[in-house]
């Protein structure tokens, strides 16, 4: 009850950032502005229209979960208010727990409703939606929850704008792992090599959450790969959380 208590404050107090407004209203902007970029193609309209929307739910929501979830332990620090929290029966872990809940549910509620929009989006302009397009959506969705965990720990660690930074900075070496073990022969033997290839197996990726492609060209996506990816999802998330209700239980507050 307690972790609920505060996931649902967390939550209502997330839903009154005006970032979060401003960042869907781009989402929007992205979804239905799809259009234009589908006219450029020959009969592939909707793909692109599938596949920006995809990428819109991603990005927004990734942004979403940087600019809130690295803010949510500094500033109850800041602001004193923490004190009062920790002053109560509750353990640093279960406001842990509490605070990445609540940013869970608002980026469940955000994508969602970026989902509802670009599915009538699609369906509008003589479009239809198959199981590839929603399979997408809960990686999708896992993705941003891991990414929330990151923001969660970084917010315990560090300020805002550097958590942020650092955050991107993972969301977009995720999404690029490749670069960090395929490297030109000059590399052998070198201790740069070994620094990058230690990166690569330490950071997530995020890549196994990608099949935008599949579901805008209505391939099917195998369910024995999807409950991989969220299984690979959770223990990395997971892992991430013990992190981060470790480092907080440490800090001197």
């Amino acid at each position: 009850m307690r972790v609920l208590a505060v996931a649902h404050n967390t939550f209502r107090e997330a839903v009154r950032d005006k970032v979060l407004y401003v960042l869907l209203f781009f989402a929007g902007a992205a979804i239905f502005g799809s259009k234009a970029l589908g006219w450029i193609s020959i009969g592939q309209d909707l793909k692109i229209v599938k596949d920006i929307s995809l990428a819109a739910i991603q990005v927004f929501g990734v942004l979403i979960a940087i600019f809130v979830g690295t803010n949510l332990v500094y500033k109850e620090i800041d602001k004193r208010t923490l004190y009062t929290i920790l002053a109560r029966p509750m353990r640093r872990y279960e406001f842990i727990l509490g605070k990445y809940l609540g940013l869970c549910f608002l980026l469940g509620l955000v994508t969602l409703v970026m989902t509802g929009a670009a599915a009538v989006y699609v369906v509008a302009l003589g479009g239809g939606l198959d199981g590839a397009f929603f399979l997408a959506v809960v990686l999708t969705y896992c993705e941003l929850v891991l990414i929330t965990a990151f923001a969660i720990l970084l917010s315990s660690l560090t300020s805002p704008i550097l958590g942020a930074l650092v955050v991107f900075s993972v969301f977009v070496l995720g999404h690029a792992t490749e670069i960090l073990v395929d490297l030109p022969p000059q590399f052998d033997d070198t201790t740069a090599k070994r620094i990058l290839e230690c990166a690569y197996y330490v950071t997530p990726n995020l890549n196994n959450f990608n099949v935008r492609a599949q579901a805008a060209n209505s391939v099917a996506v195998s369910f024995a790969y999807v409950a991989w990816a969220l299984v690979y999802g959770a223990a990395y998330t997971a892992m991430l959380l013990v992190l981060a209700a470790l480092v907080f239980e440490d800090k001197d507050v």
